[in-house]
């Protein structure tokens, strides 16, 4: 109870912006009939799942104090790869959706051992691995969609079970599993530590190299499975998919109150952004704006959060 407590406290500025932001698309004209239905509102979460899937990883990468500018392009390439898998060599859907998800482990593994062993800034070596995994995608494809016809391998992406879409109970899980990592576990407080103060933390006899590689390993991982039931999703791995994702997700952190410096941060809050920006991209939609415009309100979104971040940051130096 009292952590409930604290968490609304602490992010009572994102909340209460969220719940304006739904109050206001419930009465404006334009979206008052379609925006408050259920079948929205799945919608919405539906949209949201992937995203918080990367967001997941991301918050964690942020308050280690490091970026991952990859995901978005590992999402098309294990779709890809995972698609080729059934359409191009007849393996088993289950099978290449793991496959998929591995894609996607790997390169996060690849990406975390370079940051660790290394003093190349992470933003250089996701910068690579995000040309690299797009890149690969293309080649991979052709530039064409893999299709893949089948109600087993729509099921992770477009299933229900019961009236809740898959593609939410999985972000359901996976935001639990990362919660329990972050608040239950050693390599939870570790990432605070090395976040906050990397030295200190090295100096505490905490391995800094190994909780660096584990983050982007699990930042690939997510990234992986986003792929997987974005390709599942839309009947096809797209070589296009996941355009962007990275900047959605880290706009999802940072509107979370996820310090970008590192050493602060919650998966609550993260959440709370994700919401944030799949509302307002929803609204948006209904409102017809243009898709150009949808990324500039974005773009003011997230230095609106850096922009209170830097704020927050100020105030506690002084």
């Amino acid at each position: 109870m009292k952590k409930t407590l604290n968490f609304f406290k602490e992010n009572m500025g994102i909340i209460i912006a969220l719940l304006v932001l739904a109050v206001f698309l419930t009465v404006f004209p334009a979206t008052s009939s379609s925006f408050p239905t259920t079948k929205n509102v799945f919608n919405v979460l539906r949209q949201i799942s992937t995203n918080m899937l990367l967001a997941c990883g991301m918050t964690m990468v942020i308050i280690l104090g490091g970026i991952d500018l990859s995901v978005g392009s590992v999402i098309a390439l294990s779709g890809v790869l995972a698609a080729g898998c059934v359409s191009r060599y007849g393996m088993s859907i289950h099978l290449a959706m793991i496959i998929g998800i591995l894609i996607g482990l790997i390169i996060g593994a690849f990406n975390g051992f370079v940051i660790s062993r290394t003093t190349i800034p992470p933003f250089i070596v996701t910068l690579a691995t995000m040309n690299i995994a797009r890149g690969l995608a293309g080649v991979y494809t052709g530039g064409s969609p893999v299709r893949v016809v089948s109600k087993q391998w729509q099921w992770i992406g477009a299933g229900y079970i019961g009236i809740i879409p898959v593609p939410v109970l999985i972000m359901i899980v996976v935001f639990i599993i990362s919660v329990l990592i972050m608040n239950r576990t050693k390599i939870g407080r570790y990432i605070y530590a090395v976040g906050g103060n990397t030295l200190a933390a090295r100096f505490s006899g905490i391995s800094v190299s190994k909780v660096k590689f584990l983050v982007y390993t699990y930042s690939g991982l997510m990234a992986g499975l986003a792929g997987v039931i974005l390709a599942s999703r839309m009947y096809s791995g797209q070589p296009t998919a996941g355009d962007g994702a990275e900047m959605d997700a880290i706009a999802a952190v940072v509107v979370g109150g996820t310090s970008m410096s590192g050493g602060y941060g919650k998966l609550g809050g993260t959440l709370v952004g994700a919401l944030i920006i799949g509302i307002l991209s929803n609204g948006l939609n209904l409102m017809n704006v243009n898709s150009f415009w949808q990324t500039v309100v974005k773009g003011v979104v997230i230095l609106l959060a850096v922009f209170i971040d830097y704020i927050r940051n100020l105030k506690k130096s002084k």
